[in-house]
């Protein structure tokens, strides 16, 4: 495989490379978006409204620290735990398509030149 070809497989990993950014840019504009429409005024009022009942129901805090912040960690609990869920089900994305750039450019690279004495 001579230099031009090598070229041409690069410039490809390159463009397919781009296509994969544009769709996640694309993929995210959409969500962000939809997260947006989502959180209509009457949906905010009533979030409001559980979160400041449930902020009376924990004990206040005292000032040195107490019990009161420990209901209030199990409270958030399953909210912290979806977070990280959605934050590796990011970092596994991006880990899958670093993997296929990478396979590409070394499926270009790798090939041995031909037509070489």
């Amino acid at each position: 495989m001579g230099f031009d070809a090598l070229l041409t497989k690069v410039k490809q990993a390159e463009e397919a490379l781009e296509a994969r950014e544009r769709e996640a840019v694309g993929r995210w504009q959409q969500f962000s978006h939809s997260w947006r429409a989502a959180w209509t005024p009457g949906r905010i009022v009533v979030v409001g409204l559980v979160s400041g009942f449930v902020a009376g129901r924990t004990q206040p805090m005292v000032a040195g620290g107490g019990g009161g912040l420990l209901a209030l960690v199990r409270t958030f609990a399953p909210l912290l735990a979806g977070l990280q869920a959605g934050a590796q089900t990011a970092e596994a994305a991006k880990e899958e398509v670093h993997e296929e750039v990478h396979d590409a450019v070394r499926q270009a690279t790798a090939a041995p030149p031909q037509g070489l004495p």
